[in-house]
């Protein structure tokens, strides 16, 4: 089901490389890319990005924001979409720069609705 969805996603989203389910503790449960992203250490940059997301989550909370839904980190090589499915686990999109972003957000938020079921704590 996991893989599916990614590749849905991938198919629907121009410019996509690669797309990753995650938890927090930062290991891919599923990934799936593109042959042009395995040169990109996608998923290691997802990894290490998962600092950037618990540290924004917890500022959200402290601060009196809220819960983290998303978030983006833009590059000059590329630009990756996070969104939480749950405190413990997300999804990532990779995308080139030129890639369509506003696509990109919403098929991952239909996914996010899609897994809604899977990831209830």
């Amino acid at each position: 089901m996991f893989k599916e969805t990614l590749q849905a996603i991938l198919e629907r989203t121009d410019g996509s490389t690669g797309a990753m389910i995650m938890g927090t503790d930062g290991i891919a449960v599923e990934k799936l890319f593109t042959p042009e992203a395995n040169d990109a250490n996608l998923d290691v940059a997802a990894a290490e990005f998962t600092s950037l997301l618990r540290s924004a989550r917890r500022t959200g909370e402290d601060i009196g924001l809220g819960g983290l839904k998303e978030m983006v980190v833009s590059t000059e090589g590329a630009t990756v979409i996070m969104r939480l499915l749950s405190h413990e686990y997300f999804m990532v999109l990779a995308m080139r720069p030129e890639g369509n972003y506003g696509r990109g957000r919403f098929e991952l938020r239909k996914a996010e609705l899609q897994l809604s079921k899977e990831f209830v704590l």
